[in-house]
């Protein structure tokens, strides 16, 4: 059974996102590190980039396969974690903590209340 922090809220692409005042902080679940398996190599946007609502930000690679990573909100990315890179390992061990991905300055804060909350997540995933 996946781990499904009550306070943050999900995407039905599988990225959780944690609300930090303007910001964004967001990263994969739980349930997405366990299907993908050992992730390899993570390819993620530069600081500035705009974003829109479903836009491709980055790609996660694991020994199982390559995925895409949508944004599940707008907003300009102002931060990127960068201590992934040659760490990946770490989304695997810990995706809600060490393991985020970028942080996104909030276009619309409305758009959060369009997310999955934990529960809402849970019954996508068949949990």
């Amino acid at each position: 059974m996946s781990n499904v922090p009550a306070e943050f809220k999900y995407s039905k692409s599988h990225e959780w996102i944690k609300i930090e005042g303007d910001t964004a902080v967001i990263g994969i679940t739980d349930h997405a590190q366990e299907e993908l398996g050992d992730i390899v190599y993570v390819e993620l946007p530069n600081v500035g980039r705009v974003l829109s609502v479903d836009d491709v930000f980055g790609t996660v690679e694991s020994v199982k396969a390559v995925s895409e990573l949508y944004s599940p909100l707008s907003g300009e990315v102002v931060a990127v974690n960068d201590a992934l890179v040659g760490a990946e390992a770490v989304i695997n061990e810990t995706p809600y903590e060490s393991g985020w991905l970028i942080k996104v300055k909030l276009k619309d804060a409305a758009e959060v209340e369009t997310l999955l909350d934990d529960s809402g997540y849970k019954s996508e995933i068949g949990e």
